[in-house]
């Protein structure tokens, strides 16, 4: 709802930045971290009973430590103290904590928050401990860095750790519809901009919310003032973040066109081909696990028996992309991706498949053949089941003349190798298998 109409260029009162604006206030406010703050989540009730201690905030930039700190200092009615490890000493360390030792005795809590505290030597780090252990102040610490290799062992054993999470799209897309609708953000504007450019905005953030809200803010003020609406384009974002590779939409065509353009190098053996497009892809912001799977499905469906590994090479880099994410895991794709395209090809377990399933479509009351049914009762055994079952491990060659197909569908193939890799091999074995029961089944 609009609330009034104003001058987005003239309004002083939007000197400072979006994202300054749009700071949530309360938890109800926070993006994401639905696994702390959730209803009945351990910091939530920390923070709802003012049970709070000291405490380390371990995530990615721009998830909300700073504003989670300031949070808890408003619920909980502490004073609230910044401390920057980039421009302190030992000395300002011990003038904050003397201060914050004086308000203790006065009956007031202090919570002095530490950006990057893993920029802390030891020295500085152990600094805080005495204060910590007496009460004087409750210490949130923010990292992006694992907490058990930076931070000291005696301070970290004094605090507890809670992962804060890169947000989802979904949630970045949440923030910033509402920073287009409160009044804090650009709620008493006309700004048209339609759900595709927001959740390409929320897509390029890549997790995060202050380069979401910078960006919409960059695009909002740049947009195309026509009375009294602003009017977006997906070439003003273009232009704002100049990266046009990264706006493609996931859900459009030119997502589509992409992928198939991998799918198809790769069937061909084009291997720089292949590697180009994942590059496309990926640089323009393409969710890795979505190719991962991709080339999961490539390994059986184009190479299949012709080399087993393949399937092996894709299972892991699919788990690489969840270990090491971007653009770590870019070199583990690649790897996958290189294998598949210089893997012998063949679509013949693809084929199976479908030829399986026109039949198992068009004969569904076919029986299941009395020799292979399982009897576990008595009365199953009465009823021929499991009469006249061959038990492959009984017999020398571990072969039996065992009929397994339906009689309607005796003499269907559906799997057909190829001579393809391991296929030749694999064709020989069928054939091999193939005559041993032609010549047993008339004996």
């Amino acid at each position: 709802m609009i609330l009034e109409q104003k001058s987005l260029f003239d309004d002083r009162d939007l000197n400072s930045p979006l994202a300054s604006r749009l700071r949530p206030k309360t938890l109800e406010e926070v993006a994401g971290q639905k696994h702390l703050l959730g209803e009945g989540k351990i910091l939530r009730q920390l923070i709802e009973q003012d049970q709070v201690s000291s405490m380390i905030f371990w995530g990615p930039p721009g998830v909300g430590k700073t504003t989670l700190a300031r949070i808890i200092a408003e619920r909980t009615q502490s004073h609230f103290v910044d401390f920057s490890a980039v421009t302190s000493g030992i000395k300002e360390i011990k003038e904050v904590m003397n201060k914050a030792e004086l308000n203790r005795q006065m009956g007031e809590k202090t919570i002095l928050f530490v950006d990057e505290i893993h920029r802390f030597n030891k020295a500085q780090q152990d600094a805080f401990l005495p204060f910590v252990e007496k009460g004087s102040i409750i210490l949130i610490g923010a990292t992006t860095e694992n907490p058990s290799f930076e931070i000291n062992a005696a301070l970290l054993s004094r605090c507890k750790v809670f992962v804060l999470q890169a947000l989802a799209t979904e949630d970045l897309t949440e923030l910033l519809t509402r920073a287009l609708q409160d009044p804090r953000g650009f709620g008493n504007y006309h700004v048209d901009l339609n759900d595709d450019l927001l959740w390409m905005i929320a897509n390029f953030a890549n997790g995060d919310a202050r380069t979401a809200l910078n960006t919409l803010e960059m695009v909002v003020l740049n947009g195309d003032k026509n009375g009294e609406d602003i009017v977006v384009t997906k070439e003003h974002l273009e232009q704002c973040i100049n990266r046009k590779s990264l706006l493609y939409d996931k859900k459009g065509e030119e997502h589509y066109n992409l992928i198939s353009a991998l799918h198809k190098s790769m069937r061909n053996s084009d291997v720089q081909a292949s590697v180009y497009w994942l590059a496309r892809m990926l640089e323009a912001g393409e969710d890795p696990l979505y190719i991962a799977r991709r080339v999961v499905r490539f390994a059986s469906e184009d190479i299949g028996m012709a080399d087993s590994r393949a399937m092996e090479v894709a299972v892991a880099a699919y788990q690489a992309c969840h270990f090491n994410g971007m653009p770590e895991c870019s070199v583990n794709l690649t790897q996958a991706v290189v294998y598949m395209a210089l893997s012998p090809k063949s679509n013949a377990l693809y084929m199976a498949y479908e030829a399986a399933k026109k039949d198992a479509l068009e004969h569904l009351a076919e029986p299941v053949p009395l020799a292979i049914r399982n009897a576990p009762t008595s009365l199953m055994k009465e009823l021929h089941y499991g009469e006249g079952y061959q038990y492959a491990h009984d017999t020398e060659e571990k072969l039996t003349t065992l009929q397994c197909l339906p009689d309607a569908l005796l003499d269907r193939k559906y799997y057909v190798p190829t001579r393809q890799g391991r296929e030749g091999r694999i064709q020989e074995r069928m054939e091999q298998i193939e005559a041993w029961q032609k010549q047993h089944r008339h004996q």
